[in-house]
């Protein structure tokens, strides 16, 4: 079913107009219904949740410790878990409006003209279009605590208060006060195929081994490779290892290690200047909820007539939320040290 509601307008239609108002939200319904059968990396990436509030707040709680042995005919120990980091996430108002000029309307005789079938669909498609783009640039923009998207502030900042990407993600417990873990590294990483590879296993290796909040290794696998859309040469490389059954490159015709381990997202709208790349593991994604995309208000469409110019406009209301509630999930790894501050160097 369509993500829309739509809502015709009151009263009576203008008769140049009232032809056009039944087709124009066939066309609509349509457009959406081929919109929502495309997947984005809104259903790759991230965890999409409908919401009836102002906001979403995500509360943490570490996990519970192992079972303790205990006698004969003894009860069991009680155990309990601790309260983490929340994370609150605030949903965003969008709108946008289309007109079919009386004069366009005017001019159709013959039924709907390309440019008023046109408008509907361009309308619908940029709907869909500001929900991806607005999940992609918060990732993109992953090593900051905040940016601008489209006039509204968007805070990207995870549960520990620093950004997604940080070399000094704080835990809450009593147990890891004080420790710290980075999930942002800089490196020579992408020089050669070989060398590619070699620190996908070490991404790989680093994301098994991030310590919960009770300080036990979480061993989640990382499976998602995301790279940005204007490095032709990082993406061949990542296509032939992600691809090969043997080392790319070598005269001895090793084995791949990363052969079939790995999802690839080229992340439309990530342009850089270096080679870079984020590893995640959707598991970790799904269980941590930790990257969020919530759906408050779907596109809610209503109609009218201008009397002033006398013109019909169609309008679009939406509310939807993005964010971060953990690091433990993701990991970002780049080329260029010049480039990286605040990085912790990774070698092999």
């Amino acid at each position: 079913m369509s993500n829309f509601t739509y809502s015709a307008s009151s009263g009576k239609n203008d008769p140049m107009f009232g032809k056009f108002e039944h087709p124009i939200k066939m066309l609509i319904e349509n457009e959406s219904n081929q919109c929502e059968k495309n997947k984005t990396i809104l259903d790759l990436l991230f965890n999409v949740e409908k919401s009836n509030r102002y906001a979403e707040t995500i509360m943490g709680e570490s996990d519970f410790d192992t079972f303790q042995s205990k006698g004969e005919g003894q009860g069991a120990e009680n155990d309990s878990v601790e309260k983490t980091y929340d994370k609150t996430i605030e949903h965003i108002e969008f709108a946008k409006e289309f007109t079919i000029t009386r004069k366009m309307a005017d001019d159709a005789k013959m039924g709907m003209g390309a440019n008023i079938k046109n408008k509907p669909k361009m309308f619908v498609r940029a709907y869909y279009k500001t929900r991806v783009k607005l999940a992609a640039q918060a990732l993109i923009n992953g090593t900051s605590k905040t940016m601008t998207f489209n006039k509204a502030k968007v805070d990207l900042t995870v549960g520990d208060g620093l950004s997604l990407f940080n070399n000094a993600h704080t835990y809450s417990t009593t147990k890891m006060k004080g420790k710290t873990q980075s999930n942002y590294f800089y490196g020579d990483i992408t020089s050669s195929p070989e060398v590619f590879e070699e620190h996908l296993s070490i991404a790989a290796n680093l994301m098994r081994n991030f310590k919960d909040e009770n300080g036990e290794t979480m061993g989640y696998t990382a499976d998602i490779l995301i790279i940005p859309c204007n490095r032709p040469r990082l993406e061949m490389m990542a296509k032939k290892i992600i691809g090969s059954e043997r080392t790319t490159g070598s005269n001895n015709n090793d084995i791949n290690t990363q052969y079939g381990n790995w999802t690839l997202v080229v992340l439309d709208g990530w342009e850089t200047n270096d080679d870079r790349f984020m590893v995640m593991s959707s598991e970790a994604n799904e269980n941590l909820l930790a990257n969020m995309f919530f759906n408050r208000v779907p596109l809610d469409i209503r109609n009218g007539i201008d009397d002033h110019t006398r013109n019909m406009y169609w309008n679009g209301y939406c509310r939807f939320g993005v964010g971060f509630t953990t690091w433990k999930h993701i990991a970002l790894f780049v080329n260029s040290a010049s480039a990286v501050t605040g990085a912790t160097k990774v070698t092999a």
